[in-house]
């Protein structure tokens, strides 16, 4: 899966940029759990998923900060 591009999730209304953090957020869970059981062999996909989910609350705390100030 690539990594997810800002213009990208710009694009999705905001119910689906959160669908998008929670399904983001399991993938990551899930790989955090197959390390600890010694199954993971991409390691550096937790590193990508972790820039992904700061990447998709920036965009959802800008949302809201637009929405706040009547943009």
């Amino acid at each position: 899966m690539a990594k997810l591009k800002v213009k990208d999730l710009k694009e999705l209304g905001p119910e689906e940029v959160k669908r998008k953090l929670e399904e983001t957020k399991e993938e990551l869970f899930n790989l955090r759990f197959q390390n600890a059981t010694g199954q993971l062999d991409n390691y550096k996909r937790i590193s990508d998923l972790k820039r992904d989910v700061a990447r998709i609350k920036t965009l959802l705390r800008e949302q809201e900060i637009a929405e706040a100030e009547g943009r």
